[in-house]
């Protein structure tokens, strides 16, 4: 096996393993009918495009569309939008087959001076065990029947995985080309954009709560809460008072029910829990399904943040925005030196 300078093994290898929850390797549904997708009305002869020398049909749209369909028809408020959006989808999957086929060519492509590139057998056989533990119990005969439901071989599921690694290989390599942020350009999107990162007041909580069980007064449930608060002070972490005592779904992370805005939380919760400070707690919430002491691990108050804070968040988005561009460029350079014909 040989690879071309720039195509790593130890690159690769994360990336054939992360690549079991494609579409491409689940078990797909039976294609849409006719009249619910409107397709052999649109391309007559069952072949949506023809790339290189790949035709791309009807089916094979039908079978990528299937699990959007239920969601779709759901959304839509009436029958134009859903048709309008089912072909709006259509395109986008009849482009993305059509990318594909370009971008796999083009890892394919001798260059001078550079070993052919290939996918080890081995990383296939691994990605075929875990889809075969994965998605049929390591059951071959389950496996066996989809593929006859579907029409293929083993042959063509293992081409199926080499093309998926293939791509995913080809864009994983675009965006890193894109990696890098000067910090100009995080400065200018947030002056820019500064009402992006307005937050509101907000809350790390640490919560315990005692259920009202029958029988159980205000006055009992405030005697729990008041030992607790007890505890507290003398020193002991509301954390691990919380996992010892606390009756709420979240007793085994100490309470914690991570940052709420005021707007999260009901008002008799929030009015009370606002006024205070970090490390502080409250004083009993007596309600009707029983008492409640919310403890503030941290507190970020209203108002814009400083860019030291969204610096990591503002290159992401910067990274993301730049290897949506390139990768735009990309493509559009395949397409003009690939063969493509539209149905």
């Amino acid at each position: 096996m040989t690879f071309a300078r720039s195509f790593s093994p130890r690159a690769l290898l994360p990336l054939a393993l992360a690549l079991a929850p494609f579409n491409v390797f689940a078990q797909e549904p039976a294609p849409t009918s006719a009249s619910s997708d409107g397709m052999d009305l649109r391309f007559a002869n069952g072949i949506v495009a023809v790339v290189e020398e790949k035709a791309i049909t009807v089916d094979d749209v039908r079978r990528k569309i299937q699990p959007y369909l239920a969601q779709m028809q759901r959304e839509a408020r009436n029958e134009k939008e859903f048709n309008e959006k089912l072909e709006a989808l259509q395109d986008d999957i009849i482009q993305t087959e059509i990318d594909k086929v370009l971008v796999i060519k083009e890892f394919y492509k001798e260059k001078d001076g550079e070993p052919k590139r290939t996918i080890p057998t081995s990383y296939i056989d691994n990605q075929l065990s875990e889809i075969l533990i994965t998605q049929y119990d390591n059951d071959r005969s389950k496996f066996l029947a989809e593929l006859r439901r579907q029409g293929k071989t083993i042959r063509d599921f293992r081409r199926d995985i080499e093309q998926d690694i293939v791509e995913g290989y080809m864009r994983q390599q675009q965006r890193k080309s894109q990696s890098i942020i000067s910090p100009v350009k995080v400065e200018t999107f947030y002056n820019e954009n500064k009402d992006k990162f307005y937050q509101e007041d907000s809350v790390h909580l640490r919560l315990i709560q005692f259920s009202r069980t029958d029988g159980a007064t205000d006055a009992d449930l405030r005697a729990k809460a008041d030992a607790v608060i007890a505890r507290v002070k003398a020193g002991e972490k509301f954390e691990d008072v919380a996992k010892e005592v606390s009756q709420d779904t979240r007793r085994s992370k100490g309470g914690d029910w991570g940052w709420q805005k005021r707007s999260d939380l009901k008002p008799e919760l929030s009015e009370p829990l606002f006024k205070l400070a970090k490390a502080e707690v409250t004083e009993p919430i007596v309600m009707p399904e029983g008492v409640f002491l919310m403890f503030v691990e941290d507190r970020k108050y209203a108002g814009t943040q400083p860019i030291d804070e969204v610096r990591d968040q503002i290159e992401r988005i910067l990274v993301q925005q730049m290897a949506r561009t390139s990768q735009e460029r990309w493509l559009e350079r395949l397409r003009r030196n690939g063969y493509v014909k539209h149905y």
